[in-house]
């Protein structure tokens, strides 16, 4: 499944994007608003997942943030395998209670960590309560897109990303083969993740493949 990432600064605009979206995933990192615009969000659609990179807001603020939009309807919620804020098992919790999937996810920027390592990483994910783990490094080359692609030989359900120009072969391929979701701009010049495509552009890239 394809899901838009979006990632904006009002809540009006949020909403206004995710008219005829199936599936979509809130950036909600850069919401000028109250908690309240947070449930407005989440209320108006039945699957959305709910994201807050912290780059720089306060512990209080984003885990506020997700628990409201949790509380709201969200039908996952996305936290860090690396944060260890107190906030993180309290979104957790409240996730449970709401019956919310809960995402542990693992952002690398750097560079894509051998495979011994990606799947101590994806084990860690599941430790800490995960009913979906997502792997997501940057790709410089064509043995680093092979061994992202490896994990998804795997009973556990798992999202697989490369990230980068390099990565984006990972981004049509990895739903083919069992990734939950491949994340893609709503339109060009709003994409959220360097290697990310449009959406458009995706789904014609995914429907070649799958014919091939």
């Amino acid at each position: 499944m394809i899901c838009i990432s979006i990632r904006e600064e009002s809540v009006e605009e949020c909403l206004r994007l995710l008219e005829g979206v199936e599936c979509a995933e809130i950036r909600m990192e850069k919401l000028s608003c109250r908690p309240e615009g947070v449930a407005r969000i989440f209320s108006s659609h039945p699957r959305l997942i709910a994201t807050f990179r912290s780059g720089g807001q306060g512990e209080d603020r984003k885990t506020d943030f997700l628990i409201r939009a949790v509380e709201a309807g969200a039908a996952y919620v996305d936290v860090e395998v690396e944060w260890e804020g107190p906030g993180k098992a309290e979104v957790i919790r409240r996730a449970y209670a709401s019956g919310c999937s809960v995402i542990v996810s693992y952002h690398n920027h750097e560079t894509t960590p051998g495979k011994e390592d990606l799947v101590a990483v994806i084990d860690r994910c599941f430790l800490q309560g995960a009913d979906l783990a997502k792997v997501a490094c940057f790709v410089r080359t064509d043995r680093e897109n092979a061994r992202l692609l490896g994990l998804l030989d795997d009973q556990r359900p798992l999202i697989v990303i490369g990230m980068g120009p390099r990565g984006r072969i990972t981004r049509i391929l990895s739903p083919l083969l069992g990734s939950r979701l491949s994340y893609a701009a709503v339109s060009a010049g709003k994409e959220t993740a360097e290697g990310q495509m449009d959406a458009a552009t995706l789904e014609r890239l995914l429907r070649e493949f799958a014919d091939a």
